[in-house]
């Protein structure tokens, strides 16, 4: 036999398994010979869907909004319920990510940030995650949206002055690699229409 029949004889068998063979286990299997492949890991399970909201519900969301500071008795009572399942339901809204915290409104101004701003930023397309992560590093940062139109980011700043506000802008905002462009707009009067003060509800 020629050694190009060999060399051919040898490929065909590498490549193709004979007749019977469909199906058996490779001469070393089960004998430690080769390495066991780690498995891979299960998928993660699908998200839990919001469970829906009733009307008491609702009623206990704009209470909440309108005054973080009610307490579960003074909840219960306008919307006609029990204490205890008022605790229960708001309890229920926080574990289900409806309610994501308790906060107060502040006066920026009156807080040292006099400078305020909205910043449309351009950036490199599928980068959004990335850059995200960077803007909630700024100092100021208040609000941080992915929107559709002539840009693709909308950020909230507030800083104590305009040299603070043309420093964050310029160095910190543009070093961004993969902010393509930036617009800044000044912001001169506001009025916060969100809910009042709150500390979350007490008993």
């Amino acid at each position: 036999m020629g050694a190009e029949q060999m060399a051919d004889g040898t490929d065909q068998g590498a490549d193709e398994a004979g007749p019977g063979t469909a199906g058996r286990a490779p001469a070393d299997a089960g004998r430690g010979g080769g390495k066991k492949q780690p498995s891979a890991p299960p998928p993660p399970p699908p998200p839990v869907p919001p469970r829906p909201l009733d009307a008491i519900d609702q009623d206990i969301l704009r209470i909440l909004q309108t005054d973080g500071r009610a307490s579960i008795r003074s909840v219960a009572e306008r919307v006609h319920v029990s204490r205890a399942n008022a605790y229960a339901r708001i309890n229920r809204l926080i574990d289900d990510g409806v309610i994501r915290g308790f906060s107060a409104r502040v006066d920026h101004e009156r807080a040292g940030q006099g400078a305020s701003a909205y910043i449309t930023l351009k950036i490199v397309q599928n980068s959004w995650r990335t850059v995200r992560e960077q803007l909630e590093e700024l100092p100021g940062a208040a609000h941080i949206a992915l929107v559709s139109g002539d840009f693709d980011v909308l950020l909230l700043v507030h800083a104590p002055d305009n040299r603070s506000l043309r420093e964050l802008v310029l160095t910190r905002l543009q070093s961004i690699p993969e902010v393509l462009s930036t617009r800044t707009l000044l912001v001169f009067e506001e009025t916060d229409l969100g809910p009042g003060t709150a500390t979350g509800p007490t008993l």
